[in-house]
């Protein structure tokens, strides 16, 4: 009597999987990076999250970095995802200030992220709300090569002074203290951020990017000065202006520079190169003015609701799911850097454990200078530092131009 037919029950199951599908949400996501490594730590936290929701139907959207930069301002505005990925700082602020993000502070208090996610969340914070979920960071500092200083009994320098002593040795030696490649300016920008952060403090840096000091301000002189020392007692590699940062690894590798001021990202490049894990290590940038508290470039990657998005309570789901713990901790294995929430466990890899003892410290984190500064003030001052770094007689030249632009951008 209850017996049914295998058609019948066919028929019954399909008619059940479409009843599902038609009920089931829908979530669309825009990210980044193409790259291996950072496109897999995605898919994989994507399929986890498809895994703990299945009644949502997921579709992604991968671009690389800059055509990402290119195409966001249209397509937040013409036709926005539920997600997209974007920086803090003030490469928010224009997205922000447009109407085009969508705030989240009742995420933040309902996950417990403003605990969780405390070091960070000023970056992620603007006009007193906050504005994303950060799924990475990675610490900036100098990279150096240990098997050099060791054979010419030297160690990791914690002042100004130590570092300059350290150049002269190196100098000595034969080698070039520093290698950097500025082809694409932004290495350049990450000097002048840790000097200035050293000289002056993580207030002045926040201050110079939203445009509230000059740059002929005599504390933005001093960095400056500063790094005229740097360059003339130090000095960097030749022909820096044609290299890519990638290339600049080859002068590293080969042993005719000894040190990069360069971010965590980089040490696959070394190891690609050739370079062992006791070739290679990693220190804090030193002290330059005493009793200056110890800020740290350490650059997030988040993701943003579009005001414009269709589907955000499917949007949050994702948002306050790539905030978790377990979700970070795995994350950021995959592509070697740090998580942000601070109940996630971080790689025991050393460069990863080195900085993370270095930012989890700070007295503050930058997000660099070209995310920090609108990106027209950015562009100028990269330039403005690359001339610099080629002719240091440019100084006051470089910074009036800086001064200039920064009264038309910051009307």
């Amino acid at each position: 009597m209850f017996h049914k037919s295998k058609a019948a029950l066919a028929a019954f199951a399909a008619s059940t999987i479409l009843a599902t599908s038609a009920f089931a949400s829908e979530l669309v996501i825009n990210f980044d990076d193409l790259n291996p490594g950072p496109k897999k730590g995605f898919e994989d936290a994507v399929e986890a999250f498809k895994a703990a929701n299945p009644d949502i139907n997921v579709t992604v959207n991968i671009n690389d970095r800059e055509a990402h930069k290119t195409a966001i301002r249209n397509f937040l505005s013409a036709d926005p995802p539920d997600v997209t990925s974007w920086y803090p700082g003030n490469r928010m602020g224009p997205f922000v200030d447009a109407g085009l993000f969508e705030p989240i502070d009742d995420l933040w208090a309902a996950e417990g992220l403003d605990k969780d996610m405390a070091a960070i969340q000023p970056t992620m914070t603007r006009n007193g709300k906050i504005w994303g979920v950060p799924y990475s960071y990675y610490q900036w500092g100098i990279y150096y090569r240990k098997d050099i200083f060791d054979k010419l009994g030297l160690d990791e320098p914690t002042t100004w002074d130590g570092l300059l002593s350290a150049c002269g040795t190196l100098r000595d030696a034969g080698v070039t203290p520093f290698t950097i490649g500025t082809k694409f300016l932004w290495t350049a920008a990450g000097v002048f951020d840790y000097i200035n952060l050293r000289t002056n403090g993580y207030e002045v840096h926040n201050d110079l990017t939203a445009g509230k000091i000059k740059y002929t301000d005599p504390r933005i002189v001093k960095t400056m000065e500063n790094w005229a020392q740097m360059i003339d007692e130090c000095g960097f590699v030749e022909n820096h202006t044609s290299m890519s940062w990638q290339d600049a690894i080859a002068p590293f590798a080969n042993g005719d520079a000894a040190m990069y001021v360069m971010g965590n990202f980089s040490v696959d490049g070394y190891k690609n190169a050739g370079l062992t894990n006791d070739q290679i290590d990693y220190f804090q940038f030193p002290e330059i003015t005493p009793g200056i508290p110890m800020a740290e470039e350490a650059p997030a990657d988040a993701f943003f609701i579009p005001s414009g998005a269709k589907n955000k309570d499917e949007a949050r789901k994702f948002l306050a799911f790539i905030a978790q713990p377990e979700i970070q901790s795995k994350w950021n294995e995959t592509i070697g850097q740090l998580p942000p929430n601070s109940r996630a466990t971080v790689s025991d890899d050393k460069f990863i454990q080195e900085g993370f003892a270095v930012v989890s410290n700070a007295a503050g984190l930058a997000q660099f200078y070209d995310r920090d500064a609108p990106a027209e003030m950015a562009k100028a001052g990269m330039e403005g530092f690359q001339k610099f770094m080629v002719d240091t007689s440019t100084m006051m030249e470089v910074l009036e131009e800086l001064d200039r632009v920064q009264a038309e951008v910051y009307k």
